[in-house]
């Protein structure tokens, strides 16, 4: 129990021609791995792919983060879409504070929850802020500009 957050990369296809070959070539490939041949929507078939490319755990200044920046103030566990520049600007929010620990408060702050985790400025903070940097840089890097991501947390 506590607060859980989930960082996913989803990628849209459809056989439409118009979306190009390469699109309709994923869609066939996708539908074909997960054996869904038999009940596509044949009016208008589609297929979306979600994977997990990011978890935290009672990481309280990072989900904060997201809820007012990308959630509109919104702590409602619902998924929400997160483009790549709020990620860059995150990344760089932890990379400033990681540099001058001093503005963590004023930059990053810690929010208390329902079993939310420590609101201590303690190693455990300065790890998450760590792991985020280094998870942005590495979704960045291979997640496909086609790709898009989003943010849901559970608790």
């Amino acid at each position: 129990m506590g607060l859980d957050q989930y960082l996913y990369a989803s990628h849209y296809a459809s056989p439409m021609d118009w979306r190009g070959e390469e699109t309709v070539k994923t869609f066939h490939n996708v539908i074909e791995a997960v054996k869904a041949e038999h009940f596509v929507d044949t009016e208008l078939p589609s297929v979306e792919v979600s994977v997990k490319v990011g978890y935290w755990r009672k990481s309280n200044a990072i989900h904060d983060w997201f809820v007012r920046t990308v959630q509109s103030g919104e702590d409602d566990c619902k998924k929400y879409y997160v483009d790549r520049d709020s990620l860059r600007q995150l990344r760089d929010l932890c990379t400033q504070v990681i540099d001058d620990n001093s503005l963590a408060d004023e930059l990053l702050p810690t929010s208390a929850g329902f079993f939310f985790g420590s609101t201590d400025y303690d190693q455990y903070y300065f790890g998450d802020l760590m792991f985020t940097v280094s998870l942005i840089d590495k979704v960045l890097e291979y997640v496909p500009a086609s790709w898009d991501f989003y943010y849901q947390s559970s608790w």
